[in-house]
């Protein structure tokens, strides 16, 4: 809702709250500088935030409320999720079997009204309430942390306490980032030091989090905790360490992958969070249809030859080629790894970390482990010409080999290969199938519900010839399409998404890609006889999955490229 300068001006002016001159220079100045003018007239004392509030809810006719003056009680705060709060501008503040009543900077939102009314069935009563109101309440939503940390922090920098009191308050800290980020289902947490203060970032479902601030005076305190557990150089502040340790929370038990680099500011940590429960998948639950999943395990029972999996950091490839290892881990059979880092120990699997100190690169445990008697190698990643060399060569001579490599998609990872120096009989002749993937936030199934696509989406499905064909559109047709989206519950913190799945595309070596490999084809080219043999893009596997209910049409935007 906005009200026009006019409006404000015949509401504040023409009763006598404020001059016409005091409005006139506020309305220059927010003119001149882009600022609201109910922001100009408060900070120039002109008016207070009650008594305008109680101005602009008389004259749209809607009750106001000050909800500094109101307790909130957590529970009704996060009836909806921060992220609908902060997108629609509205704080519930009270809830009883009938009515809830609802602070709302735009009280005219007559949709999020009747989706409230939807969501709880029952009725939904809006109050207006000022723009400072709504963001001091906003603030409000990560108070689970902020509250015992503030407390946390309050000792360590409390001059009068003795050293053991400051040490206890500083593992408890870390503690507490571990246990929140932990509860939060946070893949990583992200401590990043700025000029004055430290950012404390939970990245859930992919999607980094503001959770904590801490005062920049902390950090060397709190580091020295994380390098204690990792069995890091405590004294080092100026070379990049890497590290892991375990911690328990209840029945689970969460390894910590650490790595800690120096940057402008002081040190940026970064601790990756990998929890047993979160280990227990099978390769129908990463998100494979039916055709991708049988070329997969055609190719897995191959007793030699390569099978890559490419993406980007973040997209699971170490978990998808994990679940290989899983389904070919036999008594019958001998697997070896080459890793950096090892990322989940599995029982009757010879597993090598890398160790640059020892110089045990993976071109040199690789070199090791082909005399290992080996009859599936893992190689962590391919990162150069000598480790592609002796992984190619392994799937030519009878090994079985897993790997990931850094590609934007499928087609493109065998030409990557080409220019790391492999030749292309060698590539033609020992590839196998490539998989490329990416992940996205899937719609929580407890609050799941169908919308019709508004109108700023339909447009971006009208102006795509892909999204146009999928949708079956055709040109000039006014259709409607139904989607889903999460509505926010408690099981999924209120924010419509609960876990991730894989969108991938699977691209089979056969007969006439090997000819494009050996003619030095461009990745386009491969990509487009992938897909005349029945490839299915990234982008297409998708959108399959935005139209079963699984994820939203926004989430497969954001992660894929519109092919």
């Amino acid at each position: 809702m906005k009200i026009s300068n006019l409006k404000l001006k015949s509401i504040l002016v023409d009763p006598g709250h404020i001059s016409e001159k005091d409005f006139n220079q506020a309305m220059n100045l927010s003119n001149e500088k882009n600022i609201s003018i109910e922001d100009i007239l408060l900070d120039r004392g002109l008016i207070n935030d009650g008594q305008l509030g109680h101005i602009i809810a008389e004259f749209i006719g809607v009750p106001y409320v000050n909800l500094r003056k109101e307790k909130i009680d957590d529970m009704v705060l996060n009836l909806i999720p921060e992220i609908i709060a902060k997108s629609k501008k509205i704080i519930i503040f009270y809830e009883d079997e009938n009515e809830i009543k609802v602070g709302m900077m735009d009280p005219q939102d007559l949709e999020i009204i009747h989706i409230l009314e939807k969501k709880f069935n029952r009725q939904i009563i809006p109050y207006y309430i000022t723009k400072n109101d709504f963001l001091e309440n906003l603030s409000r939503y990560n108070v689970g942390i902020d509250e015992e940390a503030s407390s946390v922090l309050a000792k360590l920098q409390d001059n009068n306490l003795d050293m053991d009191e400051k040490n206890k308050a500083n593992v408890r800290m870390v503690e507490l980032l571990l246990e929140h980020g932990h509860y939060s289902k946070a893949s990583d947490i992200h401590i990043e030091p700025y000029k004055k203060i430290v950012i404390v970032r939970f990245r859930i479902d992919g999607v980094l989090h503001d959770v904590l601030e801490i005062p920049k005076n902390l950090l060397s305190l709190i580091i020295s905790r994380i390098k204690i557990l990792s069995k890091m150089r405590i004294d080092e502040h100026f070379a990049a360490q890497d590290g892991k340790f375990q911690f328990k929370v209840k029945n689970d038990q969460i390894d910590v992958r650490v790595s800690i680099v120096p940057i402008t500011e002081g040190e940026n940590v970064v601790m990756r969070l990998l929890s047993t429960k979160s280990r227990k998948m099978d390769l129908d639950s990463l998100g494979l249809d039916s055709a991708d999943l049988d070329k997969i395990k055609k190719a897995i029972k191959s007793p030699h030859g390569m099978i890559l999996v490419t993406g980007p950091t973040g997209s699971g490839k170490t978990t998808t080629i994990y679940e290989f290892l899983k389904i070919l881990n036999t008594k019958e059979i001998h697997i070896a790894t080459i890793e950096d880092p090892v990322e989940y120990d599995i029982e009757g699997i010879s597993q090598i970390q890398v160790n640059k100190k020892t110089n045990l690169t993976f071109a040199n445990g690789l070199r090791a482990i082909v005399r290992q008697d080996p009859d599936i190698i893992m190689i962590g990643e391919i990162r150069d010409h000598e480790t592609a060399d002796i992984a190619v060569n392994s799937g030519l001579t009878g090994h079985l080999v897993l790997s990931t490599l850094h590609a934007n998609d499928a087609a493109t990872t065998l030409p990557r290969l080409l220019d790391m120096g492999i030749e292309p009989y060698l590539i033609a002749s020992t590839v196998r199938v490539v998989i490329a993937q990416r992940l996205l936030r899937k719609i929580c199934e407890k609050c799941r519900t169908s919308y019709e696509l508004p109108e700023n989406e339909m447009i971006i499905v009208r102006n795509n010839k892909k999204l146009k064909e999928i949708f079956n559109i055709k040109e000039g047709e006014d259709k409607k399409i139904t989607l889903y989206k999460g509505s926010g519950c408690k099981v999924c913190a209120h924010t419509g998404y609960s876990g991730r799945i894989g969108i991938f595309e699977v691209l089979e070596n056969r007969e006439n890609i090997k000819e494009l490999i050996i003619k030095r084809a461009s990745s386009s080219e491969i990509s487009k006889m992938a897909r005349a043999n029945g490839m299915t893009t990234m982008f297409e596997d998708g959108i399959q999955k935005v139209i079963q209910g699984i994820t939203t049409l926004e989430e497969v935007l954001r992660v894929a490229e519109i092919v």
